[in-house]
């Protein structure tokens, strides 16, 4: 993990300046250190921890291979969030939050394909056979869609989680995220209900050295995860070359067993000890846990409390029986006791038996696991 961020840092960059006491959320109550000027000053100790829990959960979900979402659409804030989650490769929205982004995600995914459909047109000269007028329009159609749509073209599925500077301007696109069960990150200031999101950070969502000073923390978190990711690609790839070089080496093995065969067969006609039989039982492999963020709907705190209770992998979840899942949910936390497991056994089956692709096409067709 990155070193941690100081308070100092924090309070030079204006994080802890709240709104007028007149204006605030009383769920911020916690989060609030004290009122001055009629204006609430956030407790930057609670923000520091909040940042770093909120840190490490995206550090995990962007070592599964999810997409994170950011949306920020205030002026201050679109500059900064652009070019931080450029960095990153991650999907962003600064423009304007498309309605149904999420939970008519099928349609949104038309309107990219409709952007890739105009570019192949003018690489292989269709667009010139139309006439100057239909250029036109066909151009500012383009330019339409590349401004509102443009930084999401490599999200071909819904995102793992959503980032949202600003709760209270973002509104409709934390009531999509809610519906379809996916994680919410977010800056939240003291006008703010915390209680809507999955991982709050309190934070001045106005200022642009505090949003910039919070997004540089997230998205050096991003970086990391994405970094495990592909380090474990690279072992993967060892493993695999290591695997092949021990398969070239059987035939030499064979060779030599060939040659011991006779003194081993004396061997075998001695009485075996039932010592050595003890020795030779093979212990028991337990299950390790699998990542069930792939499962959609599952975020990192579900995951946890399901491999608590000894659901830990897509065969066990396939296995168990939703009411089952609630009811686990609901035992370990009233934030997750909202979810809906529905479909979760059903995607589990197919993550069990190495379907990949069926389960991929079924999660974007089928509005993010809510059948």
């Amino acid at each position: 993990m990155a070193s941690k961020i100081e308070v100092k840092d924090l309070l030079e960059a204006g994080v802890h300046f709240g709104h007028l006491t007149r204006k605030w959320n009383p769920n911020m109550a916690p989060y609030i250190y004290m009122e001055r000027n009629g204006i609430h000053v956030i407790n930057l100790y609670k923000t520091v921890a909040k940042l770093e829990e909120a840190n490490e959960a995206l550090k995990k979900i962007a070592a599964s291979g999810r997409k994170i979402l950011f949306v920020a659409t205030k002026k201050q804030a679109k500059d900064i969030v652009a070019e931080k989650v450029s960095k990153v490769n991650m999907p962003y929205i600064t423009e304007r939050w498309p309605g149904g982004m999420l939970t008519n995600f099928v349609t949104i995914r038309k309107a990219v394909k409709k952007m890739a459909a105009i570019d192949r047109m003018k690489k292989d000269g269709t667009f010139n056979t139309l006439s100057k007028k239909e250029r036109l329009q066909v151009d500012r159609l383009r330019a339409k869609l590349e401004k509102n749509l443009g930084s999401i073209v490599d999200m071909t599925r819904l995102p793992g989680a959503l980032f949202i500077v600003d709760t209270m301007r973002e509104h409709i696109a934390v009531k999509e995220a809610q519906k379809l069960n996916i994680p919410i990150f977010a800056m939240v200031d003291t006008n703010s209900d915390p209680r809507d999101v999955d991982y709050a950070i309190p934070s001045n969502d106005d200022a642009g050295k505090s949003i910039e000073i919070i997004m540089e923390e997230v998205t050096k978190a991003v970086a990391e995860g994405l970094e495990e990711r592909k380090s474990e690609k690279n072992n993967g790839k060892d493993k695999e070359e290591a695997k092949a070089a021990k398969t070239e080496e059987a035939p030499k093995k064979e060779e030599k067993a060939v040659e011991e065969k006779p003194a081993k067969e004396a061997e075998a006609a001695a009485p075996i000890k039932e010592e050595k039989v003890a020795e030779k039982k093979p212990a028991k492999k337990e299950a390790k846990p699998e990542d069930l963020t792939k499962i959609e709907g599952i975020g990192p705190k579900a995951a946890e409390a399901l491999a608590a209770n000894g659901v830990g992998t897509y065969a066990e979840l396939a296995a168990s029986d939703a009411e089952k899942i609630k009811e686990i949910l609901t035992e370990a936390s009233s934030t997750l006791a909202h979810l809906d497991p529905t479909s979760w056994p059903k995607q589990a089956k197919m993550a069990a038996d190495g379907k990949w692709d069926e389960l991929k096409e079924w999660q974007d067709n089928v509005k993010g696991g809510v059948e």
